[in-house]
Formats: C-alpha cells, structure tokens, sequence
C-alpha cells in the first residue's frame, strides 16, 4: 500500500536530484512521479540495515562522469533555478527606455492639423452665430411679443404669491394636521412678519413702476418710450417662456456617444467567442489588461490591452463585427490595431463617435497647391481618427484594386494629380475603360489614351515596351554617373534637376489594367514588361500605378502582384482577391478588404506598405472640375519651365513603338538657313523623306497642327511651284523657328 509520505519524499528527492545536476534533460514530473510510485511499491524498504549486498556483483560502479557525451536520463532536471535571480535591463535602462506622453498634443505640433483643428472651431462659432442671428428678428422676437401677456400673468402671480408668503403654505398646514400647535403659532407669526414686510415692498415697488410708466408715457421721448416698451415686452415674453418651449433652438445638435469605460470593453471582448477572454470573465477576472488609461483620442476613445496568453490582435480583427457589436457602436467605428512597437498581443482599440463611411468628402491636401515635389509624399487620404495619411511615390510601385464602383479610379486620379503637380514628372497615362476619368490631365501627358479598343489596348502594351526600354537605358545612364553625384545609384532629386541627363521621375498609370494583361494578343508580353520595370525600375525613377478590379491571376500575373511594394485595396470579393492585392496571408493575418460594406464605404480601404502596419484609409476625393483645375496649374508650371512633351504638345506617339523624336529640331534639320520662308508641304515631304517611319503621310495640315502648340504660327508665303507658277501658300519663316528652339533650350538649361 502507498505510504502517505511517499508524495513528499518523492518531492524531496527530486527536489535534491534537480539541485545537484541543472543542466540535464527537462521531464514530465508526472510521470516521474508514477514511475517513483512503482518502484516503491516494488523494492523492499530502503532502510540501511536492509541494502542489498553488491559485494559480489562483477561490475563496477561508473561514474557519472565517465562518459561525458551521454545525457543521464535517470533523473529529472532542473528548469528553473531554486532561488530567482534579476534579469533584465537595470533601472537606469528601465527609465532610459520608458515612453514619454507628449507635452503638447500630436495636433497641436502639426501645422496641418491645427489649422484644421482651428478653421473647424472657428466654422463651429461662425455657423452658430449666424444661425441665431438670422432667427432672432423673424423667430426669436415674435416668440417674445406673443408670450408677453402669459409672462405679465406669470410676474404678477410671483409678486402676489411671494407678498402673502404662499411658499410656506404648505408646511404651515402640515404642523396643523399633526396638531403640532407650538410649531404652528411659530411659524405662523413667523408669516405674520414677512407678510408686513413684503406688502410694503410690494406696495412701494407698485407705486414706484406706476410713477416710471406715467413718465415714460407723458415725459419721456419717443426713442426713451420705444426702447423701454421693447424691454418690458421682451422681459415679459422671457417670463412667459413654457418650460417644455424654449425659446432658441439648438445650431448643433451634438451626438451623444456612451463613453468608453473598461467594463465595456470587457464585456465586448468576452462577448466575441474567443476562449481565453470568456472563460477569465465567467470566472470574474477581466480577461484582457489594459496598459493605459482610455483616453480621447481625435474623434473617439483609445484603450491599449494586453491580449491573453496566445491571443493576437489578428484574432480580434478577425471577429470586428461581433465587437463592434458588444460595444454596440457601427462597424465602421470600432478598428482594432496592433502596435508596431510591441508584441502581438498588444491592442490598440479605437471607438469612433461616427460611422468612417459618414466622415463625407476628404479634401485633398494639395487641392490648392501650386506646386508638389514628388520625391515627398503624396497626401492620400485620412484614418479612421483622422489623422492625415500619405504614400510614397519615388522608388515604389503602386497596386489598386477593388470591386467596380468602390472608389479605385477616384483613388488613382488623387496619385495622378500629385505627380502631375510636379513639373518635372513626366506622366504617361492610360486609362483601359473608356469613359475618360482621367481626361482632365490630358494637357499634361506625354503619353495618353483612353478607350478599351484593341488600338487602345495596342498603345498601352507599346508604353510598356518603350518603359522597359528606357529602364534599361536608365540603368547604363544611372551607372555611368560620379560615385559622388550617386553613390546610391539611384535617382534622387538633385538628379532630376539635372534635365541633360534625362533622368526625371516618370510614372506610367494603368488604370483597369486587367484589360490590358488579360487581352488575348497583347497581355502576356505586356505583363512580362511591367514585372521587369517594377522589379528594376523602382530605382531609377520610372514608377507604375496599376489599378484592377478583376484581381486574379489571368488579369494581375503573380510576378506584378508579389512585386509591388504599396497596395491599396478597397472592397473586394473574397480572400483570394484579398490576398492577391494585399499580399499573401494578409486575409489570415486580419487585414481583410472583404469588411467593408458595398457603396456605404465606397473610398475606404486598407492601404499597405505605405506605413510600418496595414492601415484603414478614407482616400481624398477630386471631382472633375478640381482635376481639371489641378491639371491646368500643372499645364502652366510645365509650360513655364519647358517639360512639356509629346502628347501634351501635340505630337502623335500612337503609333510610334520606338524612340520618340525631336519635331522642333528635325523641322529645321529640313529647312537649311538660307531659305528663309518655306511652304508646309515641302516641310512634310521633307519629313517623310527623312523618317518616313514616322512622318510618313504626313501633309501640310499635319505639320501646322504639330508646329501650332510651339508657338509657331503659319502665315502666307509666297513661293514658286515646280511648274514655275508664282503663288501664295501656308508656310512657317525659319526665324520664328529657330527662336522657339532657342527659348526651349534655355528654359531647359535652366531646369
């Protein structure tokens, strides 16, 4: 039978075993333990007058040390040491690596946000001020005038209640039903006095109003009578107010908001179905830490929580609904976020007081911005607390996607207006669907089109062609350049400036980009292009702005979608699209696209790569009057200083698959010196003759529509025909010619 003692002996001896060998194998106790129990039951009592005689046994004891190689496995061991030792960082370190609170406030630092902050208070005062004011002589004062008679009635019923001292009525009839006659002979003289007292004031202040009233009636001047008639209507009408009626009404009516507390949040969270919480709850624990107090944060509550053991922030995201629904807040108000400077188990929670989706119209940072450099970032948008979020440009690609109708286009034209803010920025822009929501930056385009037309189609897969060929060019021009000039080999902006070394930035946007990859003629060799300039590109300033809404592997080949290093993805179908925008296991790790609602978060989405976390975005939104007005400073900067080229002066890249040319220099390379006046159609014979690949056909027409957006007008010159015949015809004078080549120049020399 087991002795009682034999747990703690076991205890004993493996606390002793443990103490003696620290560095041996890590057991299970519990079957240490079982095995103890078996061998006591089994071997005679361990007495010293009962040990076996191992005098005649043949083999020697070994020492536990013979064989240093072997791990003895007779004993447990040690895991923990007997007696805790301090680890960590010391004190001093503790404090050095302590995060301080903010002295003054994030918004109050950032000049962007305290002008918001700012010309949204002094909006706030403004529209209430101008609300009452409009109100008051057409509501608030007739409202006075007609309450008057009831406030004469209700002031004279004062007056007379507080004369007779009718307040202490009541309790003077309470002591005369208890029969309490001391108490109420006390109080009655009591009321005795004050009624004395108050009858002459009354009578006194009676006679006192009579004398002003007859003065202001038969004395005073018409301007004295008229504002004291006002007064006293107006005090009266005061008087005469309901209680249920009042007389203004509210500017703003606030939105009453339950505050956040940490019995919420607890309740919330244990309410979402993940064990850990709802078990440590049902117990009465709270379940989850929190490492702050919830405090405001922007529009909404923050409280930072420690997660249980094994529990991450992906697995919160992951059931967003079911919290939102514990809060009982709108989905679009509860975000869950992990903190990039922690470990996984620490959560951000941000409440909203609204909806993201009712945030209403983003403006766009730079909407009234003369001019951008891209080599900063491009506003893009806000976060769910408002806080303003942007995307780098230079050294990026950029991946859109999303169902049709959830803002993609929209998001691409805010990216497109940024660079074109830029003069140095040489756009090229094809939008694959036709209905022209890019059109307003035409005027600034080297290279445009829009349609979904197989000529379409053909011109974009030519632009990715030539891209791939200038890429590469780049790279030998990139590596040519001074160590100290470019020690990155990269193209920076000093670089740019540098307008000789044709190394300006250069973005290719591709909107409904799965029109072109998917087409059956064009698409493959169109998507082997843009996998290389994405892969190679990104260095040397060429940038792509890819947008779909069919993201699959037909319509965005795997080699474009894994390269990319910013995504933005806005609703999309299912985990498949999801991840082929966001990048693999973005669905397994909660940043789903899938959550938002069609149409009501049109414009929101998760934006990645762009920050150290996956972030929700409300993008900006540009109609097409505010692109058109963006595009026109654009136009004006790039005239001013010489950048603009091919499409935006009205040179025909359509069908030009190779390098493209200089018209300005090729005119005059066909015009010698000595012919001062020369006709257009021999300058277009001469073209033809000279490139017939790309002038050929040309006729006079052609050659006064291309030499028109120059500055070159034509006029009549007269010349002689081949037959002899003197006659006049349109032609161009060679001195205005090389004029605008020498301002070009110089403009460029400049740049």
């Amino acid at each position: 039978m087991k002795h009682p003692d034999d747990d703690n002996e076991l205890f004993n001896r493996l606390e002793a075993e443990m103490g003696a060998d620290s560095n041996g194998d890590v057991v299970d106790l519990d079957k240490a333990r079982s095995a103890r129990t078996e061998s006591a039951d089994d071997t005679p009592d361990a007495s010293p007058d009962s040990a076996p005689d191992r005098s005649g046994d043949s083999k020697p004891i070994e020492s536990a040390d013979s064989e240093t190689g072997e791990s003895d496995d007779s004993g447990p061991a040690l895991v923990d040491r007997p007696a805790p030792t301090r680890s960590g960082p010391g004190l001093i370190d503790r404090i050095r690596d302590s995060k301080r609170l903010d002295i003054i406030p994030v918004w109050m630092k950032s000049g962007a946000e305290f002008k918001d902050a700012m010309g949204w208070l002094a909006g706030h005062v403004w529209h209430t001020i101008a609300f009452h004011a409009v109100r008051v002589p057409f509501l608030y004062v007739p409202k006075l005038i007609w309450r008057s008679p009831s406030g004469l009635v209700n002031a004279l019923g004062r007056i007379g209640r507080w004369a007779v001292d009718a307040e202490g009525e009541p309790l003077r009839q309470a002591e005369a039903r208890r029969e309490n006659s001391e108490l109420y002979l006390k109080l009655s003289r009591q009321r005795d006095r004050r009624v004395r007292l108050r009858m002459l004031i009354t009578i006194l202040g009676g006679l006192s109003a009579l004398v002003v009233g007859l003065f202001l009636v038969f004395g005073a001047e018409l301007t004295t009578q008229v504002i004291a008639a006002a007064v006293t209507v107006l005090t009266l009408g005061w008087l005469g107010a309901p209680a249920d009626a009042p007389l203004a009404t509210r500017a703003v009516i606030k939105t009453e908001v339950q505050k956040l507390t940490s019995d919420i949040v607890v309740k919330a969270m244990a309410s979402i179905g993940i064990g850990q919480i709802a078990s440590a709850v049902a117990k009465g624990q709270d379940g989850v830490r929190f490492v702050a107090p919830i405090t405001r944060e922007g529009p909404g509550w923050r409280a930072d929580i420690d997660l249980p053991l094994g529990v991450t922030v992906a697995d919160v995201a992951d059931r967003r609904a079911r919290l939102a629904s514990g809060l009982r807040r709108p989905l679009g108000c509860v975000w869950p976020d992990a903190d990039p400077n922690e470990h996984e188990g620490r959560l951000i929670l941000w409440v909203g007081d609204r909806d993201l989706s009712k945030t209403g119209t983003v403006k766009w940072a730079l909407a009234n911005v003369r001019k951008h450099d891209i080599f900063k970032r491009v506003p893009f948008g806000i976060d769910p607390r408002g806080r303003a979020q942007s995307v780098p440009m230079i050294q990026h690609n950029i991946l859109v996607g999303s169902l049709p109708g959830q803002g993609k286009t929209a998001s691409v034209r805010v990216l497109a207006c940024g660079a074109a803010l830029d003069p140095s920025v040489e756009l090229w822009l094809h939008e694959n669907k036709g209905t022209g929501d890019l059109d307003s930056l035409e005027c600034v385009s080297h290279r445009f089109v829009s349609g979904i037309d197989d000529d379409s189609i053909r011109y974009a897969a030519d632009s990715l062609k030539l891209l791939r060929e200038e890429v590469m060019r780049r790279a030998a021009a990139i590596k040519k350049l001074p160590r100290d000039l470019c020690p990155d080999k990269r193209v920076t902006r000093a670089i740019a400036d540098k307008r000789s070394l044709k190394l300006w930035p250069l973005v290719g946007v591709f909107d409904e980009c799965q029109n072109l990859f998917a087409h059956p003629k064009y698409g493959k060799q169109a998507g082997d292009d843009a996998e290389f300039i994405i892969k190679l590109g990104r260095a040397l300033g060429v940038i792509l702005v890819l947008a779909t809404q069919r993201p699959d592997k037909d319509s965005l080949p795997t080699g474009i979608s894994g390269n990319v290093s910013i995504r933005f993805a806005l609703k999309v179908a299912g985990q498949v699209e999801n991840d082929m925008i966001l990048g693999t296991s973005a669905y397994k790790n909660g940043v789903r696209a899938t959550s938002f609602r069609p149409e009501i978060d049109a414009g929101n989405g998760y934006l990645a790569g762009a920050t150290a976390l996956p972030v929700v975005v409300r993008t900006a939104y540009l109609d097409d009057p505010a692109t058109n007005a963006i595009a026109q400073r654009a136009h004006a900067l790039r005239k001013a200083e010489g950048t603009l080229s091919g499409h935006a002066l009205g040179e025909d890249t359509e069908n030009t698959s190779g390098p493209s040319y200089d018209l300005l220099a090729d005119v005059a390379a066909v015009v010698p010196p000595s012919e001062k006046r020369v006709w257009n159609e021999r300058i277009a014979a001469r073209l033809a003759e000279l490139r017939p690949e790309v002038y050929g056909g040309w006729k006079g027409e052609n050659v006064t529509s291309a030499l028109k957006p120059h500055g070159i007008k034509t006029t009549g010159v007269a010349g002689t025909t081949d037959d002899g015949e003197r006659t006049t015809r349109r032609g161009i004078v060679r001195d205005d010619l090389t004029k605008v080549i020498a301002e070009r120049d110089e403009n460029r020399g400049a740049a």
